[in-house]
């Protein structure tokens, strides 16, 4: 152990860099490592990406380095960095995260850019649902950085919603949430329709059985399942119902917009078009993955 600690102190973070990227080679791909460590040197130094860069060749020294081997150890048992402090950024916004939410992902920021490049920025009321909010991250980031949006947002989980609700006070946002399960929500073609939201928007579970298999094991063990997995048989479960309930509650002119599963677009476009949607579009990510979909009434 005091080998270890006489090494920290004598790496620059660019030997840091490397050693972290070493230490979590089985759990991790090299790019995903660094950007974990961009993460970690951010929270511990207070530097932005470019002045780490900068400042590569300096010593880490014994301010950092008893904290670095506390936060490399969680690491490589799989604890999530974003857990190992509690927050995560998206859309330029600070979110707090536990077990009880999904950490937000950078594909879900491209959706949130979408709808936000979609909007009329003239000042047209917008109003958002975004069901299975989680953390509220695109509800709150739709809320700060659209025009005129009033935005509710809904999740069978309470202890999501009051993680939620933290994130929002937290952003400066108004966003009215929800406790409901969209799975329960009467459905019926003939019922009075509202009209509700110019906006519908959702990152429902769409991970199947099957591709469960294929994870890391950090996601399944400190992520909830309840937002992440569908079963083989009925993968699309969740798409259906809040494709039903925007047939009821989606305004005229509004768009309903949806994170998928890459491997479902085609099932997907077909399952809205016959629903009766119109203007489908289906997006890539910057993978170039069939992630986001758009559509409308």
């Amino acid at each position: 152990m005091q080998h270890y600690y006489l090494l920290l102190l004598l790496m620059n973070f660019k030997q840091l860099e490397q050693y972290f990227i070493t230490e979590t080679a089985g759990l991790y791909e090299v790019e995903e490592s660094k950007q974990l460590f961009y993460i970690i040197v951010e929270q511990l130094t207070g530097w932005s990406r470019s002045l780490l860069l900068m400042r590569k060749e300096e010593g880490v020294g014994n301010e950092y380095y008893s904290r670095f081997e506390v936060i490399i150890a969680a690491v490589k048992k799989g604890v999530p960095v974003q857990h190992i402090f509690s927050e995560a950024w998206f859309y330029g916004l600070k979110f707090k995260v536990n077990s009880s939410v999904l950490i937000p992902r950078p594909e879900t920021e491209e959706l949130v850019e979408w709808i936000l490049n979609d909007r009329d920025p003239a000042g047209i009321r917008t109003r958002i649902l975004d069901i299975g909010t989680g953390s509220g991250c695109i509800a709150i980031a739709l809320q700060k950085f659209g025009h005129a949006v009033e935005a509710d947002a809904m999740d069978i989980s309470g202890e999501a919603l009051a993680i939620a609700r933290e994130n929002a006070l937290f952003n400066n946002t108004m966003v009215n949430f929800i406790q409901k399960d969209i799975l329960q929500e009467n459905h019926n073609p003939d019922s009075k329709k509202t009209y509700e939201y110019d906006v519908i928007v959702s990152n429902p579970p769409y991970i199947t059985a099957d591709e469960r298999l294929e994870m890391h094991q950090n996601v399944l063990d400190h992520e909830p399942h309840l937002a992440l997995f569908v079963t083989n048989e009925n993968p699309l479960v969740f798409y259906k119902a809040i494709a039903d309930f925007a047939l009821q509650n989606l305004a005229e002119g509004g768009h309903l917009y949806f994170e998928i599963n890459e491997y479902l677009g085609k099932e997907m476009v077909e399952m809205l078009a016959a629903k009766g949607f119109i203007s489908i579009v289906l997006n890539k990510d910057m993978q170039g993955k069939d992630r986001m979909i758009r559509c409308s009434l």
